[in-house]
């Protein structure tokens, strides 16, 4: 999600904006879960199934198209240097929507917030979109040694690493749930979202036929949906979403075909419309964006806020703030999720683009 100079050869306000409408999307299939399940609601359960392991792809995007931007071993910038950047563009709007936040827990959902929660919500989290941020600091502090591996690091080394990856941060907690044993975790250090973030930069120099992708994108998602119902169904409780989640073999699939899938689109350089005034008028606008690139830069150009922010208007459009109410109670999540996620969206961009026209405002929003 960091604003970085685009590299020429990767789709940026493509990937950025089908990944925060994942998120999006995936938020808005909390509501439209069904409580209890019986013949009436298993269609329902499961449509919320499908849609959650579609959006769940969006984080994923967010971390390998920083990585992309981010880890290039040609960037020459000092620790401080590099370290001033994160701040200027994560740093400010954690404190300003974190403040927001707090309010918000105090007034819709009549929560205490003392000193106390304050100074411990910006240490930990101050909702729980925020959590991505604190992820990003962590990342964002081992980059400089990741620029170093990464320049030195053959093919081999980096293949090494991510068998690791894979090992600890997947497949050891699938052997836990299938069979009877047990391995330490100590053993597999490499865990977490820095595989993500280093199969960002590795994965442009991969070249697989558009076909592949589509089929093994389409398996990682149909694997996690099928999984998550029989984990629902034989286990229950807190494990039945495991194959949902961000680092799960399934996930893990879904989302790297996505991206590679995604970098197989070739983009045209976004350029202004061209001025009227100039002796070009005449000229057809051969050049100038259609309206859904100009759509896709202007998303492109807010995700952080959009990020968020989007859950305040989720939580606002659900329980009937805007004078009438989109959630599970009173439309079928077939179309609740998919028109609750646009609205949100085109909300958002309606708040944030004229905030962020006023002066010492655009750097606190993000």
């Amino acid at each position: 999600m960091a604003k970085q100079e685009r590299a020429p050869t990767i789709p940026v306000d493509l990937i950025r904006t089908l990944a925060i409408i994942g998120v999006i999307f995936l938020h808005a299939t909390n509501d439209f879960s069904p409580n209890r399940m019986n013949q009436l609601e298993v269609v329902r359960w499961v449509t919320v199934d499908v849609y959650q392991c579609i959006a769940r792809i969006g984080v994923p995007l967010f971390v390998m198209l920083t990585g992309a931007l981010l880890l290039q071993p040609s960037k020459n910038e000092s620790i401080g240097v590099f370290l001033k950047k994160r701040w200027a563009r994560i740093g400010l709007p954690l404190i300003f929507w974190g403040a927001l936040y707090f309010v918000w827990t105090y007034f819709a959902d009549n929560k205490a917030v003392t000193v106390n929660t304050i100074i411990q919500g910006y240490l930990s989290s101050p909702h729980l979109q925020f959590w991505y941020l604190y992820m990003l600091v962590g990342l964002y502090l081992i980059t400089p040694f990741l620029r170093i591996l990464l320049a030195h690091a053959d093919d081999k080394i980096m293949k090494y690493f991510f068998l690791l990856w894979v090992l600890g941060a997947s497949i050891n907690p699938v052997i836990s749930f299938f069979t009877i044993y047990d391995l330490n975790s100590s053993v597999l250090l490499v865990t977490g979202w820095v595989g993500y973030y280093v199969l960002g930069i590795y994965l442009l120099k991969v070249k697989i036929p558009r076909s592949y992708l589509v089929l093994f994108m389409s398996l990682g998602i149909a694997l996690a949906v099928i999984a998550t119902y029989y984990m629902s169904y034989i286990y229950g409780g807190a494990n039945s979403y495991y194959f949902q989640d961000y680092l799960s073999p399934t996930m893990i699939l879904a989302s790297v075909m996505a991206y590679l899938l995604l970098n197989t689109i070739k983009m045209p350089p976004f350029k202004t419309a061209q001025n009227p005034l100039t002796q070009e008028a005449e000229k057809p606008k051969q050049n100038e964006p259609s309206k859904l690139r100009k759509l896709m830069r202007v998303i492109s150009e807010n995700t952080l806020p959009i990020f968020l922010l989007h859950l305040m208007v989720l939580y606002a459009l659900q329980r009937g703030y805007f004078g009438f109410a989109i959630n599970g109670s009173v439309i079928n999540s077939i179309i609740g999720v998919p028109l609750i996620t646009v609205i949100t969206l085109f909300i958002c961009l309606a708040i944030i683009v004229p905030l962020k026209k006023i002066p010492y405002l655009k750097n606190l929003i993000g």
